[in-house]
């Protein structure tokens, strides 16, 4: 990979990773528009570890308080809030685990194309600005009900372009759960299924055998963990003044341009 591609995607996929605005949507554009080559697995893994990271460092307090309570949880009985946002996270990941293992083959043959993109990037972005015009009604609380709501969408995410965080943020909206609330559950509940990928594609590489390119594959982590923290740190800033409308419009346009390429 030529080193201007390194620097592109990999803001690409640090601003979009967790922005409700699909990155796979965005990754595809500079293949079709400029006619560069796929960036390869390693390169893949080197995002994703950036990605994860990024949310790890970010909440890492968070993390530890939710480990540490967990703990308390399964050895002492001890339930509290952050037990049960860490039981949350792990039950909420358990339908999006299911259906990768039972589906994750068809949906790289059969559905990473433009079309599919471009139609989940208008679908699930329209439906995320009627979730936000029900408002911020205020409620903190994740139920289980909540809960298995935004588990069973974020599995709905393994379609490419439906977008994971948008999805999962706009279950929550529409339970009743609060634009703060909903973008915070929707990264925390990133990590489990980033490391998970990760893994696997890391697996994938070693057997592969391919030449790894390590000082690019470095830069490309670094530069998708900075973009990534920089994303996450100033979207829970401004979301409750913004509100998630702009997100809906910029998807739009986004699925207009793709549609673009599909028909022009």
């Amino acid at each position: 990979m030529e080193w201007l591609h390194v620097v592109i995607l990999a803001v690409i996929q640090g601003l979009t990773e967790f922005l409700p605005v699909s990155s796979s949507a965005h990754l595809i554009f500079p293949s079709e528009v400029f006619g560069w080559p796929d960036q390869g697995l390693a390169f893949d893994v080197a995002m994703h570890v950036g990605s994860l990271l990024a949310v790890m460092i970010y909440f890492r307090h968070k993390i530890v308080d939710m480990t540490g309570a967990w703990f308390g949880s399964v050895l002492q009985r001890q339930h509290t809030r952050d037990s049960h946002l860490a039981w949350a996270v792990i039950w909420g990941t358990v339908p999006a685990g299911l259906a990768g293992l039972a589906f994750s083959g068809f949906i790289e043959t059969e559905l990473r194309s433009i079309t599919v993109i471009a139609t989940t990037t208008l679908i699930f972005g329209i439906l995320l600005g009627i979730a936000d015009r029900k408002g911020d009604s205020g409620i903190s609380e994740l139920t289980w009900k909540t809960i298995a709501v935004i588990a069973v969408a974020q599995a709905i995410a393994l379609i490419p372009g439906t977008s994971r965080s948008g999805i999962t943020m706009t279950a929550a909206l529409l339970m009743g759960v609060n634009r703060k609330t909903a973008a915070e559950f929707s990264f925390l509940l990133s990590i489990p299924l980033i490391i998970a990928a990760g893994g696997l594609m890391s697996l994938e590489l070693v057997e592969s055998g391919v030449v790894v390119e390590w000082f690019k594959i470095a830069a490309a982590t670094a530069i998708s963990a900075i973009t990534a923290y920089i994303c996450i740190h100033y979207f829970l800033k401004l979301i409750d003044s913004l509100g998630f409308m702009p997100f809906v419009v910029y998807r739009l346009f986004l699925a207009a341009g793709l549609f673009w390429l599909v028909f022009v």
